[in-house]
């Protein structure tokens, strides 16, 4: 049994099909009762509801449990604290594999939930647990976040500048590289970056969308005050507003790239470009669109 944690966000859904895929059985520890009939779904063998920094709740999950995919909420304060508890609870219920999906370049102090992660890695190499640390960067699947805006009026909006240079991954290619170092024993004790792309800058984004699409795609620049402000009106917490804007401030001057040759060795196969994800993903829906019209 496989204990994925966080299992009913994007990253854990993919990454218990991806061990349902394997034949896996994996055990979904959710937030939600709701969320338990749709990992199940999606290939769960169980499901439980319980709190993240609960140690009862904890010591449950890992009771049983061969492995665990530890996935924290996203941008959250208390990411120390759940992953300590969590690494003590797999001490002593015998999880024999601990692997901890952090990200990549985690020792950088000026993105404070990076920093914490690197915290949480440190707690791990001191647990004397098996371990794997992956560390993905920034998700494909954010871009196609903006799909609308994309589609519709050719804009693709960032809260940086055109020149910010950053790597991609697919988060298929996550979630598989996740159920391999799960299953294969190879991969213990292993820091791997999972990186999809070189570093791109938000114009190579915007070409290779237009390119890929075949309509005109400008990355747009959206002030950071907006963005804050934006954030707040969609109610987002003011610890994830700092936090994210802190992150933006250093893609502004630094970028985060990576180097895709760990991720190709891990999944024997060259990892997703860009173009070929978005022509997944966007192609279709544009197909949809000139279907429509050409039914009008």
């Amino acid at each position: 049994m496989i204990l994925v944690t966080g299992a009913a966000g994007k990253t854990g859904q993919a990454v218990v099909r991806a061990l349902s895929a394997r034949g896996e059985s994996a055990r979904a520890f959710v937030r939600r009762a709701e969320q338990v009939a749709q990992l199940k779904a999606l290939g769960a063998q169980e499901a439980l509801v319980g709190e993240m920094l609960s140690e009862a709740d904890q010591q449950r999950a890992t009771e049983g449990a061969r492995a665990v995919y530890h996935i924290p909420p996203n941008v959250s304060p208390y990411e120390v604290e759940m992953g300590e508890r969590l690494i003590a609870a797999a001490q002593t219920t015998g999880v024999q594999h601990f692997v901890y999906h952090s990200v990549l370049r985690p020792q950088i102090e000026a993105m404070p939930h990076h920093w914490l992660k690197m915290r949480v890695e440190e707690a791990l190499l001191a647990s004397g647990l098996s371990f794997t640390i992956l560390q993905p960067c920034a998700y494909m699947q954010n871009v196609a976040a903006h799909e609308r805006s994309i589609l519709e009026r050719g804009a693709y909006p960032i809260p940086y500048p055109p020149q910010t240079r950053l790597s991609l991954v697919d988060l298929e290619d996550v979630a598989q590289a996740a159920a391999i170092v799960l299953t294969e024993p190879d991969w213990y004790n292993a820091v791997v970056e999972l990186v999809g792309t070189a570093g791109m800058t938000q114009s190579e984004v915007a070409l290779a969308l237009s390119e890929t699409l075949a309509r005109p795609v400008e990355a747009q620049v959206v002030p950071l005050a907006e963005w804050q402000a934006q954030a707040r009106a969609a109610r987002m917490g003011e610890y994830q507003i700092e936090t994210l804007s802190a992150m933006f401030q250093y893609y502004a001057q630094q970028g985060l790239s990576g180097n895709p040759r760990l991720l190709q060795f891990l999944l024997n196969r060259a990892p997703t470009s860009f173009a070929e994800y978005i022509q997944r993903t966007m192609a279709s829906a544009i197909a949809s669109q000139h279907a429509a019209h050409v039914a009008d």
